[in-house]
């Protein structure tokens, strides 16, 4: 069973598996999914001021906080127990696109060029890791949530807002990953 689940799966299963939640939150009647908003659950629970957008019954949204605990514990022990052996694939295309950065470990799951505490301190890596995840935070808070609560919760219940985020988020990353990463993986 373990060699089962440490072999990769179809894209399709994890897909029926999203298409279920919103189902299932709407019958048990939560009608936001989203991993962006556990930062204010965690802020209202933490800091029970007088700041009126953490005044509210975060209780009855705890399931989303034990969703994000729940990845985060899964994430850990897949990386520690379902890890495989063989290189992660990609694209022929994409390898020789990357090789010309410099890029040919595929041993991890993040390319370890790239990602290691030694070019943390570089400027391809303050721009990867530290400026890229500042604008991840504060893109995910302007746009009034992730991608996950816009482009599965949000698309479901038809709301206007969440398909203007999810064009946006689809552009951006057509831009980031065309433009914007050659430009920074050659520097």
């Amino acid at each position: 069973m373990l060699e089962l689940i440490k072999q990769p799966w179809h894209w399709s299963v994890a897909g029926v598996l999203v298409g279920i939640m919103v189902p299932m939150l709407l019958i048990l009647g939560n009608r936001h999914f989203g991993i962006s908003a556990n930062l204010r659950h965690v802020c209202a629970i933490c800091l029970p001021g007088n700041i009126s957008f953490f005044k509210y019954d975060w209780k009855k949204e705890i399931w989303n906080l034990f969703f994000a605990v729940g990845i985060i514990i899964g994430g850990f022990l897949a990386t520690q127990f379902l890890h495989s052996p063989e290189p992660v694939k990609i694209a022929p295309a994409l390898a020789s696109s990357l090789a010309e950065s410099g890029i040919n470990d595929y041993s991890e799951l993040m390319p370890a060029q790239l990602f290691n505490w030694d070019n943390l301190l570089t400027i391809k890596g303050l721009v990867f890791l530290v400026f890229g995840g500042f604008l991840v935070g504060f893109g995910t808070r302007y746009a009034g949530g992730c991608t996950s609560g816009h482009s599965i919760s949000g698309l479901a219940n038809l709301q206007w807002p969440s398909l203007v985020a999810t064009i946006a988020f689809m552009v951006g990353g057509f831009i980031s990953s065309n433009l914007i990463l050659p430009f920074f993986l050659n520097l």
